[in-house]
């Protein structure tokens, strides 16, 4: 196979992974079931909670009808209407990488800010937003209690705060922040969301008091529910256009697995039973997880509730005598996808970091290019360093595929001597050629393998770069202030293009007709307009690394001779 069918190969390759990742955004894009309205902060799905599968006589029960003389529902004592008001106030917990908002119906978590990633890169940016309440990005995060004879605290019944805000201060490690619910017949719910420093894992310590007078059964459950958010434009380079949005549970037995939104159907809901495991929301870069005690049984299941979406972690039934209390705990992970931290949150949460199908190359090539970003403290020399020992790796089958080449120039007068000589005869041509090849012992399918082998290290290093949020606004030098966004003065672009140019010209041709040699012509600036809008951190690699190979075959031409004279 001589160059210009190597490198047409790889072209086309690139282009088909490109495409199909186009065509995946146009045909499986998530999309609502019906337009974005106004509608309360946190839905109404009591109706839809499923009994646990241990306890088919426990139906799905509704929220605990209000106290008389008590219209919120809080079951303690409000002694006036302006107390309510200020007790329904949102409450607002700060630490140094979170804040979150709370909202005192079902101790719901409406949004959350993620202090350390900046939408952009402008400064006094706003903070990514995780959960929110805006128009096209409605996500909360709920959990509840329900039961058929007794109160049921469910997300829908207000709960008490001590007070409107929280802030973890310096020197302090950690915070709590409770939230009490009590039923005028003297069943008593506390939650306490327990914030430590530095962390996005989110303690929810539950405790249930039973001062009823009878015996109270039921059951919790956690969920998360979500407006798919539009979708976004920029086609094939854009990675927001394609990384993976909506559910994903991992357990046990399924080990891990995801569905897109519009690929969760009300008819077939997710209907899953295990002990341990977590349920979450994906997005690209970030994601919210809840996590259950690993020794509790839990049912996973979801829903489509009003356009929204919904996944939720269902625990066993419990029973409760009258007087007793009983104590729950659940995790909530709320936060980037920080790939050396993820699995010693829970067994699989790593796994939310998705790579595709080429996730057992991927993972090592981000272990190795964070290992020199530990070395060097800055992302863009980690990528180059990551590319010379790629090329260290591949450097015999390269020297093996420039060598090809070097001998296919050295016999390029020839074969275009066979050529003028056979015309038209395009069979009596590749005969003669094929001939002269077995002649001088070359192998026209030396260039081919070295190319097939580095397009999935080329396309997993792509996900990488892509995927990792710890790349994400990462400044590499000069001009280049995020690796994660195109080069905006085209530089790295330019330069891919003339090494794509020049390794043209050091590349044999033989026997290519004027429409192949047109082609080849416009082939480099095709690249180069297309590479002009990638991430940064990619065309680095990639320029990098067709500069090395682009001075290895320079050094293999020069050392294995020129052409040969025109004769056969």
């Amino acid at each position: 196979m001589n160059q210009t069918r190597t490198f047409l190969l790889f072209a086309w390759a690139l282009v088909g992974f490109l495409i199909w990742q186009a065509w995946q955004v146009d045909y499986h894009s998530p999309t609502s079931s019906q337009p974005a309205t106004s509608q309360p902060a946190i839905e109404s799905v009591d109706a839809e909670l499923p009994a646990f599968s241990d306890d088919a006589s426990l139906p799905a029960a509704e929220a605990a009808a209000p106290i008389a003389g008590d219209p919120s529902g809080v079951g303690t004592e409000l002694t006036d209407s302006i107390e309510a008001a200020v007790r329904l106030e949102p409450v607002v917990v700060t630490t140094d990488v979170l804040r979150l908002t709370i909202d005192p119906r079902g101790a719901s978590i409406i949004r959350a800010e993620l202090l350390n990633y900046p939408q952009t890169t402008q400064r006094g940016a706003p903070s990514v937003e995780l959960f929110s309440q805006e128009a096209g990005h409605d996500f909360s995060a709920q959990a509840g209690w329900v039961s058929n004879n007794g109160p049921s605290p469910s997300h829908q019944q207000i709960f008490r705060s001590d007070a409107q805000a929280y802030r973890l201060e310096n020197g302090s490690g950690r915070i709590e922040v409770p939230f009490r619910w009590r039923d005028a017949s003297g069943f008593e719910l506390t939650k306490t969301f327990v914030f430590e420093r530095s962390s996005y894992v989110i303690d929810m310590q539950e405790t249930l008091q039973n001062g009823s007078g009878q015996a109270w059964r039921g059951y919790a459950y956690r969920q998360m529910l979500r407006q798919p958010p539009a979708s976004k434009g920029g086609g094939m380079t854009n990675p927001e256009a394609y990384s993976f949005v909506g559910a994903a549970w991992f357990s046990p037995g399924e080990k891990f697995n995801k569905l897109k939104f519009d690929d969760i159907e009300p008819a077939k809901p997710l209907d899953v039973a295990g002990q341990g495991g977590w349920v979450a929301m994906l997005q690209h870069y970030f994601f919210a997880a809840w996590i259950p005690d690993p020794a509790e049984a839990s049912r996973f299941s979801t829903a489509v509730v009003r356009g929204r979406y919904l996944i939720r972690a269902s625990a066993p039934t419990i029973e409760i005598a009258s007087g007793a209390s009983q104590q729950a705990h659940t995790r909530l992970y709320v936060g980037p996808k920080l790939q050396e931290h993820l699995a010693g949150v829970a067994p699989g949460l790593e796994r939310t970091i998705d790579y595709g199908i080429l996730t057992l190359l991927a993972e090592p090539l981000f272990w190795l290019l964070s290992f020199f970003h530990s070395l060097t403290g800055n992302w863009g020399w980690a990528i180059i360093l990551l590319v010379l020992v790629i090329k260290a790796a591949f450097f015999k089958l390269s020297e093996a595929q420039y060598k090809s080449f070097a001998k296919m120039r050295a016999v390029q007068p020839r074969i275009e001597s066979l050529k003028e000589r056979y015309g038209e005869d395009k069979q009596k041509f590749n005969m003669a050629m094929m001939e002269l090849y077995k002649k001088e012992k070359i192998n026209p399918m030396g260039g081919c393998l070295p190319i097939l082998v580095q397009i999935p290290v080329f396309i997993s290093l792509y996900w990488v770069l892509l995927e990792s949020v710890e790349l994400r606004h990462a400044p590499w030098i000069l001009w280049i202030t995020n690796l994660s966004a195109p080069d905006p003065f085209f530089v790295l672009p330019v330069l891919n293009l003339l090494t794509m140019w020049f390794t043209q010209k050091l590349s044999p041709s033989p026997g290519m007709d004027p429409m192949q040699k047109k082609i080849m012509t416009y082939m480099p600036l095709v690249f180069g307009v297309m590479f002009a809008f990638f991430p940064a951190g990619l065309v680095l690699y990639w320029t990098v690394n067709g500069g090395l190979g682009l001075l290895q075959q320079w050094f293999i031409n020069k050392r294995h001779g020129g052409p040969a004279p025109a004769k056969v």
